[in-house]
């Protein structure tokens, strides 16, 4: 018999509560020049339609490493429109938008390990139901 191998290298509840507390990093990282808020509901449906299908086949694969890259990745994202509402009020008016980027890296978590702190029931309907009002205020720009 195999010995339990963790699913992740640090704990899994410092883990996730690094990824939960990325939005108070987001909102603490200013983006220096910032773009017209309109686009961003488009550029974020281009963001997720590019990451939604890396995070499946990470899932899939049951590839921890790749949620280290996809935090990088949607830090850098959110810097270049200056997330959230303290940096780019302007931004405010797409909430469905900036937490369906803000909850994919959690949400791929939890599916690869449903039972960590920090994973709501509530979690994985609602990004989705953001996701796709987003993609329904882009389709509108």
């Amino acid at each position: 018999m195999q010995p339990h191998r963790p699913l992740f290298r640090f704990a899994p509840s410092s883990l996730l509560r690094t990824f939960v507390a990325l939005p108070l990093v987001l909102a603490a990282s200013l983006a220096a020049a910032q773009q017209d808020p309109s686009s961003f509901p488009l550029d974020s449906v281009g963001y997720l339609n590019e990451e939604l299908p890396r995070m499946e086949a990470a899932i899939a694969a049951r590839d921890r490493s790749f949620f280290h890259g996809a935090m990088a990745r949607t830090v850098e994202f959110s810097e270049r429109w200056g997330f959230k509402a303290q940096a780019n009020p302007d931004l405010a008016k797409y909430p469905m938008c900036t937490e369906a980027v803000m909850d994919y890296v959690v949400v791929g978590m939890c599916r690869l390990n449903p039972t960590s702190d920090g994973c709501e029931p509530g979690l994985a309907p609602r990004f989705e139901a953001n996701v796709q009002r987003c993609r329904e205020v882009a389709a509108r720009k």
